[in-house]
């Protein structure tokens, strides 16, 4: 994989993605569970809409890997190790990536096993590890921006 420069509307797409989906997910009724379930469509929504969010968070860092520096990488678990080998990410940002990888992964293979009362816990009270773990990685890129590439 060729190294080159981090693509800034990239970086703005991703974080917007993730800034959107998190949006939608506070719209929905997360005061009481019994609001959550009131409507079918309120798990639908916040399943998906945290899946994405994941993902966006995922490729995001798998483009900093590869343009940034050259490293292709493969696994949802894989890009945790690596931002953390290339001091893009402190441990405990790392294992929040992980942790986050390991839940989409989940979200994908096992989503049968996923039940609303976990969803819906995780909506109400875990959306906070989803932007520490972007918020990381926009610091990191703020703090190291003669890589990237803002050229359209």
């Amino acid at each position: 994989m060729t190294r080159g420069k981090i693509q800034a509307r990239i970086v703005a797409d991703r974080l917007q993605w993730i800034e959107r989906m998190l949006e939608e997910i506070r719209g929905l009724p997360l005061e009481r569970l019994e609001d959550f379930l009131a409507d079918r469509r309120n798990v639908w929504t916040a399943e998906s809409c945290l899946r994405r969010a994941i993902e966006a968070l995922m490729d995001l860092g798998r483009h900093i890997l590869a343009r940034g520096f050259g490293r292709g990488v493969t696994e949802y678990k894989e890009i945790a190790t690596a931002l953390s080998e290339k001091g893009i990410l402190e441990e405990v940002d790392s294992e929040r990536f992980r942790i986050l990888a390991g839940y989409r992964n989940r979200m994908v293979h096992f989503y049968h096993e996923i039940t609303e009362p976990e969803l819906y816990e995780i909506c109400s009270s875990r959306l906070d590890d989803l932007e520490q773990a972007a918020e990381a990685l926009r610091k990191w890129l703020t703090s190291n921006s003669e890589m990237l590439d803002r050229s359209v």
